[in-house]
């Protein structure tokens, strides 16, 4: 049966190999917190992190992950929410309705953990994911709150995955 290493830990599926890397781990690992939004890789609700890159996972065969390239789920990225994206995303009430804010959250960790300063231009060529209900400038500002250490003076108190605290 083939592996692939999930959120820390190698995981066998049985899937056809075209399988959308996105229903294999929803739907054989039950890691529901990936949605499916628009199977084109438009939208981004289905993005995990490959290797630490953003990947759309609704286009990504499964067949094409490499046994030893590592996958972060959004239930991955930290097991209680603690991730510092999470506690902006929380503390300046990012999502409305919430369907795409997985991906998002994903896209703005990655590209935090890239580039930890990011300017308005950054945030936009990085943040391509789709907001039905439009809550881009809160995901703007979470983002600037982890990059600029903001959180601390609003006395939201993130804690980065360092130790440090924003």
């Amino acid at each position: 049966m083939p592996t692939i290493h999930v959120n820390g830990a190698p995981r066998e599926y049985q899937a056809e190999p075209d399988t959308p890397l996105l229903w294999v781990l929803r739907e054989q690992l039950g890691l529901t917190g990936t949605k499916f939004g628009c199977g084109i890789a438009a939208c981004g609700a289905c993005t995990v992190h490959l290797d630490g890159v953003p990947t759309r996972s609704c286009v990504r065969p499964v067949s094409t992950v490499e046994p030893n390239e590592k996958i972060v789920t959004i239930e991955g990225l930290s097991r209680d929410g603690s991730h510092p994206v999470q506690k902006a995303w929380v503390a300046l009430d990012v999502p409305q309705c919430g369907y795409c804010q997985s991906g998002m959250v994903m896209a703005a960790a990655a590209l935090l953990k890239a580039n930890p300063n990011p300017s308005d231009a950054d945030i936009d060529d990085a943040m391509t994911n789709i907001c039905r209900c439009g809550t881009y400038n809160r995901i703007r500002a979470a983002i600037k709150a982890v990059a600029q250490g903001s959180t601390r003076q609003a006395g939201l108190n993130i804690q980065h995955t360092d130790g440090s605290v924003a």
